[in-house]
């Protein structure tokens, strides 16, 4: 089914399609250089290939049995995927997906928590593999510094570092195409209230910054407990702030020319949505626009079609951009895939 979309309320030259609903659990995609898009996801333990051929879309198990497998990046031809402790690697993907490939283990030295624990992966401009280690908890300290960060691998040795400090909880995460800077997604704590902390995007501009976990939550609200001692001043502040609760995960910047000016270096968003709130937010897809330059980030609504009567109808996990310009949408309720396409009315 293709629906026309409205985008900030007025009609637009938006089309959204659901390309398959056969993807259970699905939550990061990566597009391949054939346009093979890869998905992770978390319980069903399951990496697939989506791929369109001329009599419809296909979708193939690559690997299952997995340890939440919800990240998944393509780099210099090979498939990386995450579990809880280690990152796999499978080799010449686009030659091997449909034969039961056996992956080799880049690093198995991971933290094993589970709270917090699945990844998203990312490439950066370095040719290094980034992911998140989230906290093990709700709120707290812990001794191991890899704990509520963003790690920076070397995928040929597997040997990683700690790349920012103070992340509770990203999966999303992104490199800006103008400043090259990473820019990620953060979830704040819980039990404070329906309205606060807000949820967070951030930038890293100098790599060992922290954010702020788990001493400060958003702009400047210092935790009431870990927080007592802490200085605003000494942490990172987002540079967009979103309803609490509402899950900003998945994240992508439009690269590509197929869509209006106005969303060119946007950075699209994922909001999968609340889970102990009183009453849900998110299960939408947000944009962030004036993302270069000197100007204050303008956050809206992208699409928002997901939640109804304080019920989810689907709730969209990772955002990725085609080759051709057009947007998917992964959604872990549904086990569907999305695309979003434009054409001028």
């Amino acid at each position: 089914m293709i629906l026309a979309l409205q985008v900030n309320s007025q009609p637009s030259g938006f089309q959204l399609e659901t390309l398959t609903n056969d993807v259970p659990n699905a939550r990061q995609m990566a597009v391949a250089d054939d346009g093979t898009i890869f998905v992770g996801s978390r319980g069903a333990g399951t990496v697939y290939a989506v791929k369109r051929q001329e009599t419809g879309v296909e979708v193939i198990v690559v690997d299952s049995g997995l340890t939440m497998p919800t990240g998944v990046a393509v780099f210099d031809g090979d498939l990386y995927v995450s579990e809880i402790h280690q990152i796999l690697r499978y080799a010449n993907i686009l030659s091997t997906f449909e034969m039961n490939p056996v992956p080799e283990v880049v690093a198995d030295d991971l933290p094993r928590a589970r709270a917090h624990g699945w990844k998203y992966l990312s490439f950066g401009p370095d040719n290094h593999l980034y992911f998140n280690v989230g906290a093990p908890c709700n709120i707290c300290e812990s001794e191991d510094p890899r704990f509520a960060s963003i790690m920076r691998m070397d995928p040929l040795t597997g040997i990683s570092s700690v790349y920012a400090h103070g992340v509770r909880n990203s999966v999303g995460i992104d490199w800006h195409p103008v400043s090259h800077l990473m820019w990620f997604s953060d979830n704040g704590r819980d039990w404070l209230g329906d309205d606060i902390p807000a949820e967070e995007i951030n930038v890293v501009s100098i790599p060992g910054q922290h954010f702020g976990y788990p001493y400060l939550h958003a702009s400047n609200l210092l935790d009431p407990v870990f927080g007592r001692d802490a200085k605003v001043a000494d942490y990172e502040p987002p540079v967009v702030e979103i309803q609490a609760h509402s899950a900003a995960i998945g994240v992508t910047f439009y690269d590509k020319n197929q869509f209006p000016e106005e969303f060119h270096n946007a950075l699209f968003i994922a909001e999968h949505g609340s889970w102990n709130r009183s009453k849900k937010v998110g299960a939408r897809v947000s944009v962030v626009t004036n993302t270069t330059g000197d100007a204050q980030p303008t956050y809206a609504p992208f699409v928002d079609r997901w939640l109804v009567d304080d019920e989810y109808q689907g709730r969209p996990a990772d955002v990725e951009v085609t080759h051709e310009g057009a947007l998917l949408i992964s959604d872990d309720l549904r086990g569907a895939i999305y695309e979003v396409t434009y054409s001028k009315n």
